[in-house]
């Protein structure tokens, strides 16, 4: 069985190495990290994640036009993607998502079985 790719788009390096670390412990996905957002398109083309995980605030370039120009794209509109955020809090998510607008958002800070949660129900346990 082939590993799903998952791409990890956040302005913290720390956060991104974490969930990483997270993901590939399962034996069941090659994670790929990036740090801007002005790279995130650029890296889902060499990459070719089958989900994308996008910080909604970022300095240079947000999640949410990172998601509207993946959508403009035909060779990346079919990509999956979720958003992580301190903006929604825990309080207001409960225990793991919300859809928020038909988005899928994912309060930080993110724990394993929540994000692991979110990941199969996007692709498919």
């Amino acid at each position: 069985m082939s590993k799903k790719k998952i791409l990890l788009v956040d302005d913290e390096p720390a956060l991104t190495r974490m969930l990483r670390l997270n993901l590939e412990q399962t034996g069941r996905f090659e994670v790929r990290e990036e740090n801007r957002g002005t790279n995130a398109l650029r890296a889902a083309r060499e990459f070719r994640p089958d989900l994308i995980f996008l910080d909604v605030m970022m300095p240079d370039i947000g999640g949410d036009e990172v998601a509207e120009q993946l959508k403009q794209d035909p060779e990346l509109r079919k990509i999956k993607y979720a958003f992580l955020t301190a903006i929604v809090t825990k309080r207001e998510t409960g225990t793991g998502a919300a859809e928020i607008s038909g988005e899928t958002f994912l309060a930080k800070p993110v724990k394993r079985d929540e994000l692991l949660a979110v990941v199969d129900e996007l692709l498919g346990a």
